[in-house]
């Protein structure tokens, strides 16, 4: 393993699929079979943390000995990064265009002017990806989101699939070839269930997931009620059960499960008002995480699983990552 620092990034994720050749502007077409098996290639593992108070209000201003960090059960020594409000952003737009999407189309066509609140001050760009039982990279990255508002007014109903798994995949792996110093955000605007995804199934999702350093925000107008998502996201069950548990909870709700194992959140949404509001908190929520970090005392090969805690004096709720997958060195391929 390497030791190089890995920025989470932005993305908006409508399902997971293969990958896609990546110039300025990517004609439209469907995303092919990934060639590359996604691995953590650093000896730095990023864990985005949220933290809100009693009224849901971000709570800034917390130190690395703030919190506390076990992996594996193993507490780990935390780094806390600094301001990131001018790191680069890279999100991918992952929209989901099959099944009952189509009611949706009137709120995701104005869904670009909210997009730049994720971007910063110049520093962003965005890309898109629609699915429906096929993953299509829509348009490349930019820094323009008027391209993204007329691809949306032009959006086109699709089939009755909704490969989810597929277009995800898709996702982190266009977000993958981005500069390792840039973030990656994704955030997911889709059902909560898949349909008809042949790419890429839930175990190696959870794997994919576990070893990107990427952060997923999903947004869901069908949200399912999963337990075992809810275990998952509070370090329930023990270790042995960690990784079938995650692949259940994958296959139970993909947009929840790869929201929570990320760090990120998973919301829903019904009216205009309602999805715009969503968005916003997404975005305002992604450019207010801590990044905490470690160096593992033991990178054993397969699923991690990480408990993050606010520590005494500290009262609030906290989202954090749960997971990341270790490859073994010989196995690593270097982005």
């Amino acid at each position: 393993m390497t030791d190089a620092r890995v920025w989470p990034g932005l993305v908006l994720l409508i399902s997971l699929g293969a990958s896609a050749q990546e110039p300025a502007r990517q004609p439209a077409g469907p995303a092919q079979q990934p060639a590359t098996t996604l691995s953590v290639t650093t000896t730095n593992v990023l864990v985005p943390t949220l933290v809100e108070n009693g009224k849901g209000e971000v709570v800034y201003e917390l130190k690395a000995d703030n919190f506390s960090l076990t992996d594996n059960g193993v507490p780990q020594t935390l780094h806390l990064d600094a301001d990131l409000d001018t790191t680069p952003v890279s999100l991918v737009v992952c929209l989901e265009r099959g099944r009952s999407s189509e009611l949706q189309f009137e709120k995701f066509a104005r869904l670009a002017p909210l997009v730049e609140q994720f971007l910063g001050a110049g520093n962003g760009e965005v890309a898109l990806v629609e699915f429906d039982s096929q993953a299509v990279y829509r348009e490349g990255f930019t820094r323009d989101t008027s391209v993204i508002e007329q691809d949306l007014e032009q959006l086109e109903p699709g089939d009755g699939g909704a490969a989810i798994l597929d277009a995800a995949g898709t996702s982190l792996e266009i977000l993958e070839r981005r500069p390792p110093e840039r973030r990656r955000i994704l955030l997911l605007i889709s059902e909560s269930r898949d349909h008809g995804s042949k790419t890429v199934t839930a175990s190696q999702l959870v794997e994919r997931i576990g070893a990107s350093n990427t952060l997923v925000l999903s947004l869901t107008w069908s949200p399912a009620k999963a337990e075992v998502l809810d275990q998952l996201a509070h370090g329930g069950g023990n270790l042995i059960e960690f990784l079938p548990m995650a692949v259940q909870a994958m296959r139970a709700n993909v947009a929840r499960s790869l929201s929570v194992m990320s760090g990120g959140e998973y919301l829903s949404f019904t009216g205009q008002k309602g999805f715009e509001d969503r968005v916003s908190e997404l975005a305002s929520h992604a450019r207010n995480r801590y990044i905490l970090s470690f160096r593992p005392t033991d990178a054993s090969p397969g699923l991690h699983r990480l408990d993050v805690r606010l520590n005494a004096g500290v009262d609030g709720h906290l989202v954090a990552r749960t997971g990341y997958w270790a490859t073994a060195p010989s196995a690593t391929n270097n982005p």
